[in-house]
């Protein structure tokens, strides 16, 4: 278990890291909460915690309870994921992973680096490099998407979404969500795409604001909270691009993957000559 890599999260961005490593030949363990929150779902190797296993462009995830499990589908070139945010499980395996990727975009500082951790990348708004990780990857879009910085601070969540802002849907109250349509479907302005069912029973219709493709929506049955990202509304209306990982997933993934290489390379030219 060398090279494995702990990947943190399973959302869209955090499968386009894992998509990107796989296909480097890194083995990859997902470790995700008991009930993820994606919205673009139909490419977020999490959904394996809801459906046992998921697949996101030919590359299959299944979701694992041990460590003979995870060894068994790594040994398959599979993805493992494993519902274990604090890493309680993780720890009793006994792996020294070759890095650690914090890809759940929490948005807000992360504690600093123990001692003698393995080699830790952050994704985007609250890492700051030599602190609270080795090494960040840029997340927001323009020229630095994608950069790996091995010094100073990741830049701060804007609070926006890429884009046109309405193609993000939220959620107007707290409740359960109900889905009127399905991740591909094509939309018109003002349909119906989800409602909240608010906990005295009544409906809360979301429409949508433009015509265009589901790229993406929460689970329906979930709770949720007033203002949680539930859906997103793609005006470009290609119903293919809801089952692609995004540029953007794959722009961070290869950032990742370089300071990989990068701290590789240091590593081995730091060893004595023999």
């Amino acid at each position: 278990m060398n090279n494995l890599i702990l990947l943190r999260g399973g959302g869209d961005l955090a499968s386009g890291i894992a998509l990107r490593l796989h296909h480097a030949g890194y083995p990859i363990l997902i470790t995700e909460l008991p009930q993820p929150l994606a919205v673009r779902r139909a490419v977020a190797f999490c959904e394996a915690v809801y459906e046992n296993e998921w697949t996101v462009e030919n590359i299959r995830a299944r979701l694992t309870t041990n460590r003979a499990q995870i060894e068994t589908l790594l040994a398959q070139r599979e993805i493992a994921v494993l519902i274990d945010p604090s890493l309680e499980q993780f720890t009793t395996f006994g792996w020294q992973p070759a890095a650690i990727i914090d890809a759940r975009l929490i948005k807000t500082p992360a504690p600093n680096l123990p001692p003698a951790c393995p080699f830790t990348i952050g994704l985007g708004p609250g890492f700051s490099a030599g602190h609270n990780c080795h090494a960040f990857v840029e997340t927001q879009r323009g020229h630095t998407l994608g950069r790996v910085y091995w010094n100073g601070t990741a830049s701060q969540d804007t609070g926006q979404p890429d884009g046109d802002s309405r193609r993000v849907l939220r959620a107007p109250s707290r409740g359960t969500l109900i889905g009127y349509a399905n991740i591909g479907d094509h939309i018109t302005a003002g349909q119906l795409v989800a409602a909240i069912s608010e906990p005295d029973g009544s409906l809360h219709d979301i429409p949508a604001p433009f015509p265009g493709v589901l790229r993406g929506l929460i689970r329906p049955g979930i709770q949720v909270t007033a203002g949680l990202k539930i859906g997103d509304i793609d005006e470009r209306n290609q119903r293919e691009y809801c089952f692609l990982a995004s540029d953007k997933a794959l722009a961070i993934g290869g950032g990742v993957l370089e300071a990989l290489l990068t701290q590789q390379t240091a590593a081995h030219q730091a060893e004595p000559a023999r």
